[in-house]
C-alpha cells in the first residue's frame, strides 16, 4: 500500500473529511440564509418606495387630473436613477413615462410583478429586470411604477461569489489540515506498530514512544507501556520460576528416589521399610508444600484471588495467627507476643493470613538472637538476647499494617530486595529447612491488595511489615467496633 493510500485510510483523515463536509455545509447554509434575507430586505425596500410613490401620484391624479399626473411623471423620469414610470390609456396606449417596452400582459393585470423591461433612453436593446406595481386609475387609465433590480442582482452576486470563495478556502484549509493531522497521527501509529512488531518478535524490552502533548495517544501509550512492563516482569518471573523449580526441586526429588532405592536394596525388616516409607512421605509432604506455595503465589500475582475479597478485622487475623503459632514458638524457645488495635480491612482473608503466617514462621526459624559480644553493655546484651517475637496489627493513616518483629541476625539491607524472590535462601538460612517461598508469597499478597512488603531493621533483628491499603466503605459492623481492644500478650 502506498503512503498516500495509507494516509487516506486513516481514521483521522476520514473524520476530517466528515467534519469538513459538515462545516462546509454549515457555511454554505449560513451564507445562503444571509443572501436570501438580503434579497428579501432589498425587495421590501423597493416595494415600500414604490407603494409610497404610487399613493402620491394617485393623489396628484385625483386633484389635478391626467395633465397634472403626466407633468409630474415627466419631471420625475428625468431625475438620475429614476424609477420606472408608465401611464397608459384604457386601450393600452402609452401616454407618458420612461419605459420603452415591457413583457406582454404586464399592464393587463394590476398588482405586483417582476418583469423584463427596456428604457426609452437606452441605446442598446438589452432587457433588464424590474419589480413593478400596476394600479388602475379612474377613467380606466393605468399607472405603472417600478424599480430596477440590478442593485439586488449585484448584491446577490457579491454574496454568491463570497460564498464560493469561502467554501473553496474552507475545503482547501480543511484538506490541508486533515492531511497534516492524519500524517502526524499516522507517524505515531507507525512508531507504535513498529514497537509492537519488535515485541511480538520476542523483544519484550520494547516500549511505545510517549510524546509531551499528553493527548489520548500518549495516555494510551503510557498504559500500554505499564502493561508491557507488567508482562515482562511476569515473563521474567516465569522464567526464573522454571529455572528455580528445575534446580531446587531436582535435589529433593533425587533424594526421594535414592531413599526409595535404598529401602528396596537394604531394608530387610518391616520396621526398616516403614521408616523408609515415613521418610519418603515426609519428603513428599515438603514437595507438596512447595508446590502449594507456588500455586498461591501464582494465584496472587495473576489477580485470580481478587474476587474473594471480604470485610474483616486485621486484629482478628493477627490474634488467630498468634494462637496458632504460640505453641510452636515456645517449643523452639521463643516468646510470641501480639499487639492489636481494631483495624477494619477489605481483602482476601485467607491469603493475608497465609502471608502473616509465613512471616511468623520465618521469625521463629531465623529470629533467634545472635550471641552478644563481650564489649556490649548489660542493656545491649539484654536486648540482643531477647527471644521475643512481636506480631502487630494496626491502622496507620490510609493503610493497615501487619508487622512481625524479631531480634535475630536480620537481613542485610543489600540483600532485602533479593530476599523476596522465589527460592532465594540467604547464606545464614541454608542450614534451616525451607523452600525460600515465604517472603515471595507475602510480597505477592501485598501486591495483589495494592500494598507492599517492607523489610526494616529492628536494631537488632528484622521487622517484616505487610502494608495493605485500607479500603473506604467497609461494613458498618467493623467500623462500629471499639478501637480500645485490650492488648493480648503471650
Amino acid at each position: 500500500m502506498t503512503a498516500f493510500g495509507k494516509l487516506i485510510r486513516t481514521t483521522a483523515f476520514r473524520l476530517t473529511l466528515v467534519y469538513l463536509f459538515l462545516f462546509a455545509l454549515f457555511a454554505a447554509s449560513l451564507l445562503g440564509y444571509f443572501a436570501w434575507n438580503t434579497r428579501r430586505l432589498i425587495t421590501e425596500q423597493i416595494a415600500s418606495t414604490v407603494d409610497a410613490e404610487t399613493g402620491e401620484l394617485s393623489d396628484i391624479f385625483g386633484r389635478r387630473g391626467l395633465r397634472g399626473l403626466v407633468f409630474n411623471i415627466e419631471n420625475r423620469a428625468l431625475r438620475p436613477g429614476a424609477n420606472l414610470y408608465l401611464v397608459t390609456t384604457p386601450a393600452g396606449q402609452a401616454i407618458a413615462g420612461n419605459v420603452g417596452s415591457l413583457a406582454p400582459g404586464v399592464m393587463a393585470t394590476t398588482g405586483w410583478s417582476e418583469t423584463a423591461y427596456r428604457r426609452l433612453d437606452e441605446q442598446d436593446n438589452a432587457y433588464h429586470r424590474a419589480l413593478v406595481h400596476v394600479s388602475e386609475l379612474s377613467g380606466g387609465f393605468r399607472l405603472l411604477i417600478g424599480r430596477d433590480l440590478e442593485e439586488r442582482r449585484r448584491m446577490f452576486g457579491i454574496i454568491a461569489k463570497a460564498a464560493q470563495w469561502s467554501v473553496l478556502i474552507v475545503v482547501v484549509l480543511g484538506l490541508g489540515g486533515g492531511i497534516f493531522v492524519a500524517r502526524r497521527v499516522l507517524r505515531r501509529i507507525d512508531a507504535m506498530t513498529g514497537t509492537t512488531q519488535r515485541i511480538m518478535s520476542g523483544d519484550l524490552s520494547g516500549r511505545l514512544p510517549v510524546g509531551r502533548s499528553g493527548d489520548e495517544l500518549d495516555r494510551l501509550a503510557e498504559n500500554l507501556n505499564a502493561m508491557l512492563e507488567r508482562i515482562e516482569a511476569l515473563m521474567m518471573g516465569l522464567k526464573e520460576v522454571s529455572d528455580n523449580i528445575a534446580h531446587d526441586l531436582k535435589t529433593p526429588l533425587t533424594r526421594l528416589r535414592n531413599r526409595a532405592e535404598e529401602a528396596l536394596a537394604k531394608s530387610a525388616s518391616e520396621a526398616e521399610y516403614r521408616s523408609a516409607l515415613e521418610r519418603t512421605i515426609e519428603e513428599s509432604d515438603g514437595l507438596i508444600r512447595t508446590f502449594n506455595a507456588l500455586l498461591m503465589i501464582a494465584r496472587a500475582e495473576s489477580g485470580q484471588a481478587s474476587g474473594d475479597m471480604d470485610d474483616f478485622d486485621a486484629a482478628d487475623v493477627a490474634n488467630g495467627i498468634h494462637e496458632l503459632y504460640e505453641p510452636l514458638a515456645e517449643d523452639d524457645g521463643m516468646t510470641l507476643q501480639v499487639k492489636t488495635v481494631s483495624a477494619p480491612l477489605h481483602g482476601n482473608r485467607e491469603l493475608i493470613s497465609q502471608a502473616l503466617a509465613n512471616l511468623v514462621e520465618n521469625a521463629i526459624k531465623y529470629g533467634k538472637p545472635v550471641p552478644a559480644p563481650q564489649s556490649l553493655s548489660a542493656d545491649a546484651v539484654a536486648t540482643a538476647d531477647s527471644r521475643d517475637i512481636v506480631i502487630e496489627a494496626r491502622r496507620d493513616g490510609d493503610q493497615v499494617l501487619f508487622s512481625v518483629t524479631d531480634h535475630g541476625p536480620g537481613i542485610p539491607e543489600a540483600d532485602r530486595k533479593h530476599a523476596v524472590e522465589r527460592f532465594v535462601r540467604l547464606e545464614a538460612s541454608r542450614t534451616q529447612p525451607g523452600s525460600g517461598l515465604g517472603l515471595s508469597l507475602a510480597s505477592a499478597v501485598a501486591t495483589l491488595h495494592g500494598g507492599e512488603l517492607r523489610l526494616a531493621d529492628a536494631h537488632p533483628g528484622l521487622s517484616a511489615i505487610l502494608a495493605i491499603p485500607a479500603r473506604v466503605g467497609v461494613s458498618d459492623r467493623l467500623a462500629a467496633q471499639t478501637l480500645a481492644v485490650p492488648q493480648k500478650v503471650a
